[in-house]
């Protein structure tokens, strides 16, 4: 036994330049072999020959079977057939002898299903279609086969035709016939897939799958929680797999990833599903460098060749200059429209509001140029904007332009012009078209009300033609040095987590987690992609000690929740750190959709309904027994009535 472990353990220690030969012999031929795979076959184990969008001019002569969707009918002489590969033209044969393949082609309803063979011919002179693939080319059908009729539809399955979202959603079985959907998925599928053989062949990864069933966590999002048949006890659904990767690096599985279902319990958010998808990795022995430097790379190998090279590695901003600059710890950096401190301006400013905001502790004048502005925003643009800083910030905003007679009758902004005016214009860099929104307040504050508006002007400029954020610019970003704690919104004297009580500190600020913790940096990373985020993660802690105080003194956590975690890192375990990309978010942002449920085969709604199952569901009292729960029924009458009617309201 020791013999076959000891060599096993020299083989695995073995640095890769030495690997045995036979070893390397059989991994360097398993990927010659993958890359002999490049092309798909389509048609394998299947009735058809080929696909339908594949057929060109080099088939001509070619005897071919198909399958697919009648997409339309022209005249009952030709009809175009789709399958998820495109559309290829159908002669419907006209003679007497093939007058039941007519009949099939020509009575079967657009959608259904039919299994066509014949000859690959060119189109007559002039009946080319340069706009198709196939467009040169048209199958002469010698037999053909009804496989399944079809229905009225409830909507066209052509992505020009407008359909709402929830008839979408209620029959996404049709609507994942759509070529926008199509490509959504499949692409999905593609970039997946070159995760896995960038992180598993290439970088020695291991594949886990880790347990849906789970407890209770303290802090973070709420969760859903499943009955068990012990009385009063339940699992709940983990928010991530983040506890078993971390006790996998206490294992000696010292590279995890997976292709993760995470859920959370969130509500009604508008691009956000109770359950999504993530691709989730851990390391042992890693810094956040290194992290980073593997994200790089497993980005830029999978990422689409139409979309463009990635650039690596990513620009990186630490979250204080974020905020600083942008007013948010996931900014767009596709463009400008910078925050700028404009406080040494104004020090011995006469405007009342100005001077209040800087006699405060933090307190500072900041503003943003919206280039242009004076052309393209109007009076009507401007007052909405000052009702949402007055309403969500309790903050003034005032609109300043270089010319007086733009100042819209502000009296304010008319005083600032011809006090601070030439100082202001410098340090702006302010040009005559350009309006500049200012604002004045607790720094953090003042960042972010600004952060809000200057996306809301950029909607605003993109509206009236002018092009800010090119859709085909991807603009990766690391956020760093986050704050490990934040005040809690509901007890501002106590704290939180700001990303999970598992982060580890930032080494230089370890000991002020025994003194000043709302001061400690934390060595959380987030990774933002054109002002979404689409990872997060850390190093984490891997002592039991610094755990306990962190869960215990620091949070008030009732640590015995966490006590088999605790147990583990006393038992070893490895320093380690990882990070979780967003799948959905970030196939979103790759592909264009408009809603993350436009890349996700079976979503949920805005609400968190399945509509078309109609899930959640009810369940009679008699199966709610083995559970020992019972449901608390509303108690107005017409709530009760409407909920026992089941009823299913459009949602979107």
């Amino acid at each position: 036994m020791f013999c076959w472990l000891s060599r096993l353990n020299r083989g695995l220690a073995t640095p890769t330049g030495r690997i045995p030969r036979l070893i390397w012999g059989r991994f360097s031929r398993s990927l010659v072999l993958s890359s002999q795979r490049r092309t798909p076959e389509f048609s394998s184990f299947v009735a058809r020959t080929n696909t339908c969008g594949e057929l060109r001019s080099s088939h001509l002569g070619q005897e071919v079977t198909l399958c697919g969707w009648i997409q339309y009918r022209r005249q009952n002489i030709f009809l175009v057939l789709r399958d998820f590969h495109g559309l290829v033209q159908v002669v419907i044969p006209q003679d007497e002898s093939a007058a039941s393949v007519k009949k099939i082609l020509c009575e079967a309803p657009v959608e259904s299903v039919v299994k066509v063979s014949g000859t690959v011919i060119s189109r007559p002179p002039g009946q080319e279609n340069p706009k198709m693939p196939t467009g040169e080319i048209e199958i002469k059908v010698k037999t053909a086969e009804l496989l399944n009729s079809c229905k009225k539809l409830p909507f066209e399955i052509k992505d020009f035709v407008k359909k709402t979202e929830a008839l979408r959603l209620q029959y996404r079985y049709l609507d994942l016939r759509s070529f926008q959907m199509q490509h959504n998925l499949r692409l999905r599928s593609q970039m997946v897939m070159k995760m896995r053989e960038y992180l598993c062949n290439l970088h020695g990864f291991v594949d886990v799958e880790t347990p849906t069933l789970f407890k209770r966590t303290p802090g973070g999002a709420k969760e859903f929680v499943i009955p068990s048949r012990e009385p009063g006890k339940f699992y709940s659904l983990p928010q991530s797999p983040q506890q078993f990767k971390q006790l996998l690096m206490v294992g000696g599985i010292d590279r995890y990833f997976q292709v993760a279902r995470c859920y959370r319990d969130e509500g009604s958010r508008p691009d956000r599903q109770p359950e999504f998808t993530q691709i989730d990795i851990e390391m042992s022995f890693v810094d956040q460098t290194g992290i980073q430097r593997l994200t790089e790379g497993l980005l830029q190998y999978s990422w689409p060749d139409d979309k463009g090279p990635l650039g690596v590695p990513f620009p990186s901003m630490t979250f204080a200059e974020a905020l600083a600059s942008y007013g948010t710890d996931k900014p767009d950096t596709r463009f400008g429209m910078k925050i700028v401190d404009i406080s040494d301006v104004f020090r011995n400013t006469e405007v009342g509001f100005l001077r209040d905001a800087l006699s405060k502790p933090q307190g500072a004048v900041k503003a943003i140029r919206v280039p242009g502005g004076a052309k393209y925003l109007k009076r009507k643009d401007i007052e909405p904007i000052r009702k949402f800083a007055a309403d969500h910030f309790n903050q003034e905003v005032l609109p300043v332009f270089l010319k007086a007679n733009r100042h819209w009758n502000s009296p304010v902004a008319n005083f600032i012009m011809e006090e601070q005016g030439l100082g202001l214009t410098r340090l702006m860099e302010i040009q005559e078209e350009d309006v500049v929104l200012l604002t004045a307040g607790e720094h953090r504050r003042a960042c972010s009300l600004l952060g809000k508006l200057r996306l809301e002007c950029a909607d605003l400029l993109e509206a009236r033609g002018v092009v800010l954020r090119d859709p085909a610019v991807f603009s990766f970003l690391w956020v760093v040095d986050f704050p490990l704690f934040l005040p809690k919104e509901e007890n501002p004297g106590e704290l939180e987590s700001a990303h999970h009580p598992f982060t580890a500190p930032h080494p230089s600020d370890v000991h002020l987690l025994y003194t000043e913790p709302e001061k400690a940096r934390s060595q959380h990373y987030d990774l933002v992609l054109n002002g979404s985020e689409v990872g997060g993660g850390s190093i984490r802690i891997h002592e039991a000690r610094l755990q306990h105080h962190v869960l215990e003194a620091v949070l008030k956590e009732d640590v015995k929740l966490l006590s088999h975690l605790l147990q583990a890192l006393d038992y070893g375990a490895p320093p380690h750190g990882g990070i979780a990309l967003g799948l959905d978010r970030l196939i979103c942002l790759v592909t264009g959709a408009p809603s993350i449920r436009d890349v996700i085969a079976f979503p949920k709604s805005f609400r968190g309904h399945d509509l078309m199952s109609d899930a959640p569901d009810f369940i009679p009292p008699e199966e709610l027994k083995p559970y020992h729960i019972q449901v608390s029924w509303p108690t107005d009458s017409a709530a009760e009535k409407k909920s026992l009617n089941h009823p299913h309201c459009p949602e979107s």
